[in-house]
């Protein structure tokens, strides 16, 4: 058996996950990340992340042995421009753009131990929402896996 490092992201759990704790038996769609190409935000240590959306006929069963929550703060801002204005008349659809935009904050990146992974991650708000303010946000979980020594290995492996 080896020991295999998984990245599950908030929105895949969200979406078509089910929660899991330390101990559990798991059978799980992975992909290896490409070095040469990092996906988005970057892959936290992880050598393949879960992929609920694509191909899942060829599944990685493993246990978990670790839970790391992945977190990280944003700075998020308001369009000011749309706090002071006015209702429409009564009667009038009146489409707004949503005015909230986040952007990592450089170096923020925290991990916390847990025993077991929820479907549901929660945002930390530092800050009224009335104007320019931080959040923590969960980005997934780092998880470590045990798994047979034929699991994936590079991109493309579908093992």
């Amino acid at each position: 058996m080896a020991l295999k490092r998984v990245f599950y992201e908030e929105w895949q759990m969200g979406c078509c996950g089910e929660p899991f704790s330390v101990g559990d038996e798991i059978r799980w769609p992975l992909v290896a990340f490409d070095e040469g190409r990092p996906r988005d935000g970057g892959h936290h240590g992880a050598e393949a992340w879960v992929e609920n959306h694509g191909d899942t006929t060829h599944p990685t069963t493993g246990r978990v042995r670790a839970i790391d929550l992945v977190h990280q703060e944003f700075t998020v801002d308001l369009d000011l421009r749309d706090l002071g204005r006015a209702a429409p008349p009564y009667g009038k659809v009146t489409l707004l753009p949503s005015g909230r935009s986040q952007r990592p904050v450089p170096d923020s990146v925290t991990f916390e131990p847990v025993d077991h992974c929820p479907k549901w991650f929660e945002e930390e708000d530092y800050a009224p929402p009335r104007g320019p303010h931080r959040v923590r946000r969960v980005l997934g979980a780092l998880v470590t896996l045990e798994v047979p020594d034929g699991a994936p290995r590079g991109p493309g492996d579908r093992r």
